[in-house]
Order: C-alpha cells, then structure tokens, then sequence
C-alpha cells in the first residue's frame, strides 16, 4: 500500500536527517583548508547558476525580478565568499598566551534550515555556505510555494561540495515539503540547530520545538528624512531599494516619516523620481486589497511591481505608472494598515511637526512590528544620528543607504547574510546578521596558571553597633511613615 503523503514526507526527512549526521562524522574532521576548498567550489555554482535558479525562482513564485534575483543569488554566493573566506571556523581558532585559554571551533553538527518563498534560492546558497564553512551539515525545508527551486539550488550546492570532497549527504533538501516534514525536521533529536527564515509562525514554531534555533522576526522600517539631509539622494536610496525584487527583502523601507518643515519638498521629490502619493480614497482603497481580513498582507500581491498592483487595486493611470505607491497614514497599529510591513513597492508616508514626534513614532512603528529588525536614517547631522541610535529598538541602525541593500551588507560593512536576527527586543536569539561563527561552538582549552586564588578564611566580620542600628531603623520607619 502507497503510503501517505504526510507519511512520505516524516520519512524522507528521517532519511536526509541520517544521511546529513553520517556526512557530518566526515565533516568535522576535516581542517580548514579541505573546508575551505569544499566552500569556494559552492560559491562558485551559485555564481554559474545565478540566472538559472534567478529564472526558475521567479517563474515559480511569480515574485520579484529576474535581474535582482540574479543579484541576490550572485550576493549570496561570491560576496559571501569573499567574506568569509579568510575566516577560521575550525580547529584552534586563537590562542590566548597570556590567559593561556585556547579557542577550538566546534561544529553544532546538523542544521535544519528553513527557506522561504520570497528569497528561495539565494537562501539555500547562503545556508549552505555558511553551514558547511562551520563543518556543519544542513537539511533545507522549502516553502511549498517554491520547493522546485530550492531543490534545486540544494542539488546544486551538494554537488558542487561533493565535487570538492565533501561527503554526501551534507547537503540536503525536502522534495514533499508539508507541515508534517517541518515539525519532523524541527524535532529530529538528530537536528541540533534550526536556521529559521520565514513567516512569525514558522519562526515560533521554531522556537517552540525544543531544539535550539536561530529565527528572525518581521521586517517593517521607517525611514526617517531628517530635513538636514541630502533629500534627492535619500529619495533616490528609497525607491532603489523598495523597488529591488519588488520589495521582497525584509530589511527595506515600510515607511517614510516627515517633519513638516521638508514635507512639501521630500514629498515634490518623491513624485519628481517616479513615486505616486495616494489620496485619501485611493489609499483605502489600495488598503482593502493588500490586506486580508486578518491583518496579514495579501500573498496575491507579495513581491508584485506597483503597476500592476495599482492595476489589480483599480487606481487611476498615474498610480499605473509609479516606481512605489505611497499612502498617507496617521499612526501606528492594527487600525493603521499602512503601519504594517509591506512586501511590494508600497509604503506609508508619516508627516510630523518636529525631531521630537519623528522618534516617538519610529519606535511607535517599530513596537507594532519590526521591533529588532532595521531602522534608517537620512542625516548629516552626527548629534541627531546618535540619539536616534541610542533609542530606536533595531539590530540594524542604517545611515544614508538604501536599507534593503544596507541590511544585507550589500552597501555597509554588515556581514553579508539573508538571516537577519532581531535579538531578544525582536524574539530572536541573536542580532546579528547570521554567518558561520553563529553555526558553531567554541571549545575554550584553559591552563591553571593563577596561584593567588582566595584562600579558605575563619575572619569573623565586625559586630554591628547595636545602638546605631537601632537609630538607623527609627529614622527609617519615621521616613515610610
């Protein structure tokens, strides 16, 4: 008898669970050099591969753009090697001579990684690396939306590592992705870290499964337009963001907050560079589309171009034509749609009266949702940027850059990565921007070297005059009462 598709599935994850334990026995042995090796032949497939599995992840999801997703694929791969190509992960990583403590590098052994839908492929190729670059193994749990493409891009990195002298096995990926093969996978007793990118539920599933994980929470950043700040390049930073992949990566713009001094201007300025300010009825109107019931954004819409939004929500032809559809909103909350994260090229446009109600309103956003994930500001002025860096409650507090791009580490000194921690403000474990020193343990090797440690001692302190304490605790009931 056939069995079930929810059978088939608990099984197949029990089997590329095993195999990527027996590969990881192999794995860890291995010094820096053979790793190494293994890793560059990875990076060098995602950069062949780039505009197939680009191609491939667009048809299938019907999210982005061909050429960013080729971007995003071509990041995930040579710049991350380039990141890390230097770095050791394993064996002594550093000796201390004066402590006399060693640090060894210590693979966590299996990972479970979770890919999501919007960056299907750039995802397994940046899991992967980092995975293996700690000596690691990795099992991937796709989106069901996008499972032929991160198959994909998995079969593509195993056999690049295995070419390279990888055991097989280390790399490998669910064909029948369901509810059951992710709790399956979560819990293995086998699966000793969960890399989680994904929906709020995948990542509290988890947090909820008893294995330790690292997962990261909603992106929803405002960008805050200081009226000091170079405001064609801070428009021009915007748009290039919420517009690369169509607004699919979690880092970008969710709205823009005003003073009223610049408002008149930054807002000729959005219109100048290609974006179109709803009005009030269009607005709503735009809302009760992008949005369902719920609260949760529309997934017909996710990483769609604002034309053909502006088609489906019925705007006029101005809105058809626009880079990025803004709405006004008024505050932030469950009643205030456009305060929530958008994953399409629409933002919400906040004006207020002075420095003062801008941070207030940013950390307002932010405790909504996004809360630990990006920030950014448009500012020359040091003192302002410095005060909103020490309040804002985000892991990344980017500055004159586009955000989507700045949080990934494609435009600052961020490590480059595609898991982007929240830290415990966001429920997440870490907020780093996630690369392979978070996939393994350190080892610390220490000499006993300190012959001054505290020696066993009769001392008796000295009794307490009684009489001062008794005047000491009259004055204090006198105080409390």
């Amino acid at each position: 008898m056939e069995l079930a598709k929810d059978l088939k599935s608990r099984q197949e994850v029990r089997d590329l669970v095993e195999a990527a334990a027996e590969a990881q026995k192999v794995l860890r042995t291995l010094n820096q050099d053979a790793i190494d090796r293994i890793v560059l032949a990875m990076a060098q497939a995602g950069q062949r591969h780039a505009r197939e599995l680009a191609e491939q992840a667009q048809a299938e999801t019907g999210f982005g753009s061909v050429p960013d997703k080729v971007i995003k694929n071509e990041f995930a791969s040579k710049t991350l090697w380039e990141a890390v190509k230097d770095l050791k992960t394993v064996g002594i990583l550093r000796k201390d001579p004066e402590q006399q403590v060693w640090d060894v590098g210590v693979p966590v052994g299996v990972i479970a990684g979770i890919a999501p839908s919007t960056n299907p492929t750039s995802t397994v190729i940046y899991k992967s690396m980092i995975a293996l670059k700690g000596g690691n193994t990795i099992v991937f749990s796709p989106h069901p939306g996008a499972k032929a493409c991160s198959l994909r891009a998995a079969q593509l990195m195993a056999q690049a590592a295995e070419s390279a002298g990888c055991p097989k096995g280390a790399i490998g990926c669910i064909s029948i992705p369901t509810m059951d093969a992710v709790d399956e996978l979560m819990k293995h007793p086998k699966v000793k870290l969960i890399l989680a990118t994904g929906g709020g539920a995948m990542v509290r599933a988890a947090y909820s499964s008893g294995t330790p994980a690292i997962g990261v929470g909603a992106g929803n950043g405002p960008a805050y337009l200081h009226p000091g700040c170079d405001l064609r390049q801070a428009v021009a930073d915007i748009i290039r963001s919420k517009t690369f992949d169509n607004g699919t990566v979690c880092a970008s713009e969710q709205s823009i907050i005003l003073e009223s001094s610049n408002a008149k201007a930054a807002e000729a300025e959005l219109v100048r560079q290609g974006c179109c300010i709803l009005s009030e009825a269009d607005g709503k109107k735009l809302a009760a589309h992008l949005f369902r019931s719920n609260g949760t954004m529309n997934p017909k819409l996710v990483g769609k171009p604002a034309s053909e939004i502006a088609q489906l929500a019925g705007l006029d032809a101005s809105a058809r034509q626009a880079k990025v559809l803004i709405a006004r909103e008024r505050g932030a909350g469950a009643e205030f749609p456009y305060s929530m994260e958008k994953l399409c090229p629409v933002l919400g446009l906040y004006v207020v009266e002075n420095q003062d109600q801008a941070l207030t309103l940013a950390c307002e956003i932010l405790n909504h949702e996004g809360s630990g994930h990006t920030f950014v500001i448009h500012a020359k002025d040091e003192a302002v940027i410095r005060r909103f860096a020490l309040e804002v409650p985000v892991s990344r507090f980017l500055v004159n850059t586009p955000a989507a791009l700045g949080g990934i580490g494609a435009t600052t000194g961020l490590f480059p990565a595609l898991t982007l921690g929240c830290g415990a403000v966001g429920g997440s474990s870490s907020s780093n921007n996630i690369g392979p020193l978070d996939l393994i343990n350190i080892r610390r090797v220490a000499w006993g070297h300190k012959n001054d440690a505290p020696a066993h001692t009769n001392a008796v302190l000295p009794k307490a005059d009684d009489q001062l304490v008794e005047l000491l605790t009259q004055k204090l009931l006198q105080k409390l009462m």
